[in-house]
C-alpha cells in the first residue's frame, strides 16, 4: 500500500493551499460575518479550473482523481467552511447527478458550464417534512403534454438562492414509494414558477446561501429529466454516497484549521512562565487532535480508493463522513479549550472552526443514518 501522492496529487494540493492561504484566509472572518456569497472568490476558484476538478476535461472539468478533488476541497474548507459547503454542493451534489446520470445532450448544456464555473449548481432534495425520510417528500412533478408540471417545496439547499442550475427530485408517482421519485435539471432564471422564499439564518457554514425554494406551476420539457422516471431515489443515494467523502475532506481542512490555530496559539501564549504548549496536559490535547485528524483523512482516501477503483464504497463513505464529522468537531472544541476565554470570543477563529464543524454531522447523512448504514453492510 503505497501513501505517496503522486506529482500531480501534490502539485494540486500546494496550488489550492497557496490560493487558499492567499485569497481565502484573509476575508474568511469577514465571509463569516457578512455572510454574503463569495462571488468574486468562486470566480477565481473557476479560474483555476477548482469548480470542476473530477469531472473530464471534454466537460470543461479538470479531469482530477477522487484523491485530488478530496485533497482540493479539504484546503479550500480549511480556509472557510462555508466555501467548502459551496464546492461540494456544486460539484459532488449537482454537477455529478448530470455526470453520472445525464445524457449527452444535458452534459454538453449543462454540465460543461458548471464545470467551467460559469454557473452555479444546486441539489434540492430535502423538505420540511422530508430530510433523512426522503420518500415523505410532497413535491410532486405531473406529466402533461410533453411538460412536467412541478409543485411543492424545499428547504436547507446549498447554493439554492444563487443557483443558475437546480437538480430537484419530485415524486412522479405519488403511490410509488422511493420508486416513484424522479429527478429533473431546473434553470431558476428561464423557468417560471421557481421562487426562492428566503435564506436561512445558520450558526456557521456563513458564505454559502441555505435557501427555501418554492414550485408554483413550475413547467419543465420532458427532456430535463434525468434518466428514466422513477429513478430519482436511486440517483440521489448513489450521489449522495460519493458527496459522503468530500464532507469527510470538509471535516478534515476544519479539523486541520482548528489544531494549526491552537498548536500556533499553544506556543505564544505564556502562563506561570512558560508557553502553555509546555504543559504536558496541553501536549496531550494536541497529541489527541493530530492522531484523529490523520485518522480521518486514511478514511477519507481509503473511500476514495474504492470509489476510483470501481469497488463498493458505501461502508468506506460512511465511516469517512461520520469520522471525520465527529472529529471536527470534537478538535475544534479543543481548540476552543486551549484558547481558554480567547476562545469563546470572536477575536480569535477557534469559536467560527467549532460551528462550521457542527454542520458535518447533519447535511448529506446524520451521523446517526450513517451508523446504520454501516450496521447494514456489516450485517449484509
Amino acid at each position: 500500500m503505497d501513501f505517496t501522492l503522486s506529482p500531480e496529487q501534490t502539485q494540486i494540493r500546494e496550488m489550492v493551499a497557496e490560493f487558499v492561504d492567499e485569497e481565502v484566509v484573509p476575508v474568511a472572518s469577514e465571509i463569516d460575518h457578512e455572510d454574503e456569497f463569495p462571488r468574486e472568490l468562486v470566480d477565481e476558484m473557476a479560474d483555476l479550473g477548482l469548480m470542476g476538478m473530477p469531472f473530464p476535461e471534454e466537460y470543461g472539468g479538470a479531469g482530477l482523481d477522487y484523491h485530488s478533488y478530496a485533497l482540493g476541497l479539504e484546503e479550500i474548507s480549511r480556509g472557510s467552511g462555508g466555501l467548502g459547503t459551496v464546492v461540494a454542493a456544486h460539484i459532488s451534489l449537482a454537477g455529478n447527478m448530470i455526470y453520472e446520470f445525464g445524457s449527452e445532450d444535458q452534459k454538453t448544456e449543462y454540465l460543461t458550464p458548471l464545470a467551467e464555473g460559469d454557473d452555479i449548481g444546486a441539489f434540492a432534495l430535502s423538505e420540511a417534512g422530508a430530510g433523512s425520510d426522503v420518500p415523505a417528500m410532497e413535491t410532486t412533478a405531473t406529466l402533461e403534454d410533453n411538460e412536467y408540471v412541478v409543485d411543492g417545496g424545499k428547504l436547507w439547499i446549498s447554493n439554492g438562492s444563487v443557483a443558475d442550475t437546480v437538480i430537484l427530485f419530485a415524486k412522479t408517482d405519488p403511490e410509488a414509494g422511493n420508486k416513484g421519485i424522479s429527478s429533473f435539471i431546473v434553470r431558476p432564471e428561464e423557468d417560471d414558477g421557481f421562487y426562492v422564499e428566503g435564506t436561512e439564518e445558520k450558526l456557521g457554514d456563513k458564505g454559502c446561501p441555505t435557501a427555501e425554494l418554492r414550485f408554483d406551476d413550475l413547467r419543465l420539457p420532458e427532456e430535463r429529466r434525468l434518466g428514466d422516471e422513477g429513478r430519482g431515489f436511486v440517483q440521489a443515494l448513489k450521489t449522495l454516497n460519493g458527496g459522503r467523502i468530500t464532507i469527510a475532506a470538509r471535516g478534515v481542512g476544519i479539523a486541520r484549521a482548528a489544531f494549526e490555530e491552537a498548536r500556533t496559539y499553544a506556543g505564544e501564549r505564556e502562563q506561570f512562565g512558560q508557553p502553555i504548549g509546555e504543559f504536558q496536559s496541553i501536549k496531550h490535547k494536541l497529541a489527541d487532535m493530530d492522531t484523529k485528524i490523520q485518522a480521518a483523512k486514511l478514511l477519507m482516501h481509503k473511500a476514495a480508493d474504492n470509489k476510483i477503483r470501481g469497488e463498493d464504497y458505501i461502508k468506506e463513505a460512511a465511516q469517512a463522513k461520520l469520522y471525520a464529522s465527529e472529529v471536527s468537531r470534537e478538535v475544534a472544541n479543543e481548540g476552543i479549550q486551549i484558547h481558554g476565554g480567547y476562545g469563546y470570543t470572536k477575536d480569535f477563529p477557534a469559536e467560527r472552526f467549532y460551528r462550521d464543524a457542527k454542520l458535518n454531522e447533519i447535511y448529506e447523512g446524520t451521523s446517526e443514518v450513517l451508523r446504520n448504514t454501516i450496521g447494514d453492510r456489516l450485517l449484509g
